[in-house]
């Protein structure tokens, strides 16, 4: 039986996440967030971070706690009007942005776990976002070239794990954290429950263990109120 994967999160947050990275953040809105991971990189003193993910939190919330420090040079994602901060920093110049339509910017994750360059795609061509971007001709209609998304670190959230580092996901929560897992260099898995290695089913991992590096347990959790601690 192998070594548990499991550590604590401000121990592998202080660890592994330096200034400058790139950092992928599972999530939409915030369901599926990391919640605790973002929590302690809050903590952390590391800056001037590249965040990718769908949208940057809530104002005050997730990752808009991490905005309000000036943690974030540039957030790259495809839905930002969940936290109306976002734009504020932008206008101000104090944030890139790096918008993506929702599809492309799933395709540019996947394609970055699976060890593709990029991709050609319809969508965006001819529009602001297709500016500066390569684009092709194929068999008679316009396709604009979108690189592919890959991380140093990936936080991501599932319901359970077992210590080898298998993640299972509830619901919707799966969101966007499957294929950020396999896009990052290393890979810190946020889980509500840790079970022995054989506990869980084949057939109900999502996520296998050769792409999680470490498991942490959740202290913090959305309710209907807000976040909360467990």
């Amino acid at each position: 039986m192998s070594a548990t994967k499991q550590t604590d999160a401000p121990q592998i947050i202080r660890r592994i996440v330096k200034s400058g990275d790139t950092i992928m953040v599972g999530g939409f809105g915030l369901i599926g967030s990391p919640l605790t991971l973002i929590d302690e990189l809050t903590r952390h003193d590391a800056k001037d971070l590249t965040i990718i993910s769908n949208n940057v939190g809530e104002a005050g919330r997730g990752l808009g706690l991490l905005l309000r420090q000036g943690k974030i040079k540039k957030a790259i994602g495809s839905y930002f009007t969940s936290n109306r901060e976002v734009a504020q920093w932008y206008n101000e110049g104090k944030l890139e942005i790096g918008l993506l339509p929702q599809g492309t910017f799933s395709e540019a994750i996947r394609a970055g776990g699976a060890g593709i360059g990029g991709f050609y795609t319809k969508t965006a061509v001819g529009t602001e976002l297709a500016k500066g971007k390569e684009t092709k001709e194929i068999d008679g209609e316009t396709y604009l070239f979108e690189k592919a998304l890959k991380a140093n670190v990936a936080l991501v959230r599932a319901k359970k794990a077992d210590t080898k580092g298998n993640l299972v996901y509830y619901k919707t929560a799966r969101n966007f954290n499957p294929i950020m897992a396999t896009a990052a260099d290393y890979v810190i898995a946020e889980v509500d429950e840790i079970v022995a290695e054989g506990e869980l089913s084949p057939e109900e991992i999502v996520t296998p263990h050769l792409y999680v590096d470490t498991i942490v347990t959740s202290q913090l959790i959305l309710t209907n109120e807000g976040v909360k601690e467990v």
